[in-house]
């Protein structure tokens, strides 16, 4: 984004927010709010400051410098929420996980969504708006959820009151968020579809999820087999000799699926009880091998 062009954003912004604060009428404050709440902006990281009463105070640095690396590679797909303390100014409601990362990921902006400091119930009012529109993804409709629940501390039965909506259908949105990057970018381009998604999230092994969704992709697969792949890999596998292989150990598996979301692709960890073993990892064509190898080489560095 041009230098002019971010003026231009920052002038409408602080605009909307002077005119919140000022309008008497609860009409236009609530179609302002609405407005400004519809909207994700780039702001910067240095004007972003921690909220006080935040209750979490401790992050795993591993899983910091795990979700740092894939924002360098694929973005901050989700974006957090700030409110407006004056100015230029922006205190954190949610998203402190995500903002250190891309801290780390050496980024200057992020993008957020924007509140004013006494929108609770017109926030509330605007994002469950947002949900009936037609025209939203997937993970867009994840979103919504999830900061509903986050921001005006809503449970999954109270929210499915509101919108009404069962509990599992919210529950089954929500869980897309946990999904690798690769796979929720899939979602959002409407590259495969909710139902392909949601068969997707019940994988819990990673490189398995990323594995499959590659296949799906590739054959342009129906969600029915979809269903069945994975039926087939859940199947107890018949073997010719009597000797059962063994499950990785937690902390092996565990680098097994950070390797397969840093990379983006499947990736294999075969160990032998004395410890000796070996790490495959599959590449579809050329570009993904040199996409595999800047990733290393990032690693590395």
């Amino acid at each position: 984004m041009s230098k002019s062009k971010k003026k231009e954003l920052g002038k409408g912004l602080r605009a909307l927010l002077t005119n919140i604060e000022n309008t008497n009428s609860p009409k236009e404050k609530t179609e302002l709010v609405k407005e400004l709440n519809s909207s994700i902006l780039e702001i910067p990281l240095a004007n972003i400051e921690v909220n006080p009463f935040q209750p979490r105070t401790e992050f795993d640095p591993e899983e910091l410098a795990e979700l740092s690396q894939s924002i360098k590679v694929h973005g901050l797909i989700q974006a957090i929420t700030v409110r407006s303390v004056g100015g230029d100014k922006y205190q954190l409601i949610s998203g402190e996980r995500r903002m250190r990362a891309s801290k780390l990921a050496g980024l200057t902006t992020v993008p957020a969504f924007i509140r004013i400091a006494d929108d609770q119930a017109l926030l509330e009012m605007a994002l469950i708006e947002n949900i009936q529109r037609s025209n939203l993804n997937a993970i867009e409709v994840a979103i919504s959820y999830q900061r509903l629940m986050v921001e005006c501390d809503l449970t999954h039965e109270s929210l499915s009151e509101r919108v009404g909506k069962k509990r599992s259908t919210i529950s089954n949105y929500v869980r897309l968020l946990k999904l690798p990057p690769q796979i929720q970018s899939a979602i959002k381009n409407s590259e495969i579809s909710m139902g392909h998604a949601r068969s997707l999230a019940g994988i819990d092994e990673v490189s398995l999820q990323l594995d499959i969704f590659k296949e799906v992709v590739a054959k342009n697969m129906s969600v029915r087999a979809l269903e069945s792949l994975i039926k087939s890999y859940n199947e107890p596998k018949v073997v010719s000799a009597p000797k059962m292989s063994k499950e990785l150990p937690p902390e092996v598996k565990k680098v097994q699926d950070e390797l397969s979301a840093n990379l983006g692709t499947a990736v294999k960890i075969k160990r032998s009880d004395s410890g000796s073993g070996e790490i495959s990892i599959k590449f579809g064509s050329d570009r993904e091998f040199n996409n595999i190898l800047a990733v290393l080489e990032k690693l590395e560095g």
